[in-house]
């Protein structure tokens, strides 16, 4: 009897953890090039349980113990693109993401292209991080100011100077990215990125991010329901459990 509690419990474990997915969601709706964050929940086998004293789990007579099995992921959908005019926005048509500068000097990818100059004219993201040049180096734009120009590929113009190209990365498998947060992925040991040659740069455009708010407060009541229905499965178990011990006394 009891190992229905343990499923229901295993199961309202199982559903915070989802709803702490979809809050994330919905609190990062509107955050520039975010991903929206995934739960897959599976059953699991745990072995089997004997509801016949005289049966024999290695004779197949038991019963499988199915408990629940939280998966997270990030869906790596494009979210639209939309017009800001600023010239240091930039967003992508196409796969991969920008490159830049974490602060242990190794390098994260982010879809955000919110971008802003620093006092030495050093690009950053609104995080403070440097965007990196094809190459990996940093990019600085001309002391002398004046208009800067992004074309499709990426590369950046002031006037007659060529100040470099954006990097764009992309990923054989992009489930080998791990989000560190702010919209930041690094990818796992082995995952080598490849430079994109035809980015699709949009200069003056930002990507929003792919959560659609309404199909994430549907999962929130669902949620909602699920847990409510594991919590009267613990009650009555825990009310049946309590009748039998007053009969046994």
């Amino acid at each position: 009897m009891s190992i229905g509690v343990y499923q229901s419990a295993a199961s309202l474990s199982a559903l915070e953890r989802w709803q702490d997915a979809v809050t994330q969601n919905i609190t990062s709706s509107q955050a520039v090039g975010f991903k929206r964050r995934t739960v897959q929940i599976d059953g699991r086998e745990a072995g089997q349980v004997l509801i016949d004293p005289t049966s024999r789990a290695d004779r197949g007579e038991g019963r499988d113990a199915i408990f629940p099995e939280v998966r997270f992921g990030v869906a790596f959908a494009k979210g639209e693109s939309q017009p800001t005019r600023r010239e240091l926005d930039i967003a992508l048509s196409g796969d991969g993401f920008f490159s830049v500068r974490m602060p242990d000097g190794t390098t994260g990818y982010t879809r955000a292209g919110q971008m802003q100059v620093r006092p030495d004219r050093t690009i950053v993201n609104s995080q403070g991080l440097e965007l990196l040049n094809d190459f990996g180096y940093p990019i600085q734009l001309s002391p002398e100011g004046g208009v800067v120009v992004i074309d499709e590929s990426g590369l950046i113009r002031q006037g007659d100077a060529q100040i470099g190209r954006i990097g764009v990365f992309s990923f054989e498998d992009n489930s080998q990215l791990l989000t560190v947060g702010g919209g930041l992925f690094v990818p796992r040991v082995g995952a080598e990125p490849e430079l994109v040659d035809k980015p699709g740069v949009l200069q003056g455009h930002l990507e929003g991010s792919n959560v659609r708010p309404l199909q994430e407060m549907i999962h929130l009541v669902n949620i909602a329901r699920a847990y409510e229905a594991n919590q009267k499965i613990i009650q009555n178990r825990d009310q049946m459990l309590q009748r039998t011990l007053d009969a046994l006394g």
